[in-house]
């Protein structure tokens, strides 16, 4: 399925996921908030989303960063700088 979908299409499907991906952070953050303290299933499943859900977020990020990068034409920036904003941006 994956190979099926044109590059040019490709930033804008990730751009997706990860704002599909930061909802289920959210939401993962309140079920924590609201889960009794003796619950440790619902803690540890909760924190397994966070942790999980962000790696998804930054990973999608560093892959539509790269594909970016591919419609560029010569480097102009500093490549410390695009991680910079994308961590920021994340945070």
């Amino acid at each position: 399925m994956i190979g099926r979908v044109p590059s040019v299409l490709h930033t804008p499907l990730m751009s997706g996921a990860n704002a599909i991906h930061g909802v289920v952070i959210i939401g993962a953050i309140i079920v924590m908030g609201k889960a009794e303290s003796d619950n440790y299933v619902a803690l540890i499943l909760g924190f397994l989303a966070v942790i999980l859900g962000t790696l998804n977020v930054v990973g999608g990020f560093v892959v539509t960063d790269r594909m970016l990068e591919m419609f560029k034409g010569k480097k102009t920036g500093n490549r410390f700088y695009s991680i910079l904003f994308v961590w920021l941006s994340v945070s």
